[in-house]
């Protein structure tokens, strides 16, 4: 299975379009790597290609990836995407593959009903782009020899559903994980997660890769920087250090490779120079990039 990061930053990417914080100020003057948004691509041969996540930044991604470049007018090793929740940075991306290319869009019910209720998603035309619904824990081909399953994992809505009454950890199918599978080789992916429940724990345990939710360092990181009103937690996503943070959650769990993805531009490890991202590589984990490319 081949495995690339296509965007490794959370919504807005780095640097963001409004923010001159730190690392936004850092990644414009090329002191630190800049990063789309979230999305990776797989593959089991590589010649054909799945997309887990429709960023909005799809169509620079795709040129910086040869892999995915067309081989000739209309023929491109982009088989299906896979959406793992309903939020912006996840499924925008769908509206620049309008242009009538035959692939499949894979999501569970609840996410495709938040694309059905938008007209403006009827622009991929019906009669080339299927849309495929995925029950959760049911296997199903993405490409040729690439499988996935998906989880609930706890999260919620996407923000712009948002009611008067927000739950962050809710379970079901408006927020869930991948499980990639090609012959022996298997990948867990899991960009927006609230929290680290027994079962989930359960299932990651052992695990060969896991691409994990790293958007923020600490869980009040945005507040403290004056750069939002609301906690990670808040947002639906588990910071990656502290009490309960993703570094002590999956210590125990033998995981063989960990790496954080979907990196929001607040978060400090997002440069590779500073003390929180060499203290993620000290507990084992590795931050995300653009471009990074993982074999099994």
């Amino acid at each position: 299975m081949q495995i690339r990061i296509l965007g490794a930053a959370a919504g807005g990417g780095l640097p963001q379009w409004n923010c001159g914080c730190g690392n936004c100020a850092a990644a414009r003057a090329g002191r630190i790597p800049s990063m789309t948004q979230s999305s990776i691509a797989a593959s089991a041969d590589g010649r054909t290609w799945a997309v887990v996540n429709a960023s909005p930044d799809i169509r620079a991604q795709i040129a910086a990836t040869p892999a995915l470049h067309p081989s000739g007018p209309r023929d491109v090793p982009l088989r299906s995407v896979l959406v793992t929740n309903g939020d912006i940075d996840h499924v925008a991306g769908l509206l620049t593959l309008r242009e009538k290319q035959p692939f499949a869009v894979f999501a569970t019910a609840e996410i495709h009903a938040v694309l059905d209720g938008n007209p403006i998603f009827r622009a991929l035309d019906p009669a080339l782009v299927d849309r495929r619904v995925v029950r959760l824990e049911e296997p199903v081909a993405l490409a040729p020899g690439l499988e996935a399953r998906l989880f609930a994992v706890p999260g919620k809505v996407p923000l712009y559903l948002e009611g008067e009454m927000v739950e962050t950890d809710l379970e079901g199918e408006q927020t869930v994980g991948v499980e990639l599978r090609a012959g022996a080789a298997r990948a867990f992916y899991i960009p927006g997660c609230a929290r680290l429940t027994p079962h989930l724990a359960e299932r990651l345990a052992g695990a060969p890769l896991l691409l994990f939710d790293g958007t923020l360092w600490q869980d009040d990181e945005m507040i403290r920087a004056g750069l939002g009103a609301k906690t990670g937690r808040r947002m639906g996503h588990m910071p990656i250090a502290g009490d309960g943070g993703a570094i002590e959650a999956f210590a125990p769990l033998g995981i063989d490779r960990r790496v954080f993805v979907h990196l929001n531009n607040s978060n400090p490890a997002v440069d590779p120079e500073s003390a929180q991202a060499a203290e993620a590589r000290a507990a084992g984990w590795e931050i995300a990039f653009d471009g990074m490319e993982i074999v099994l």
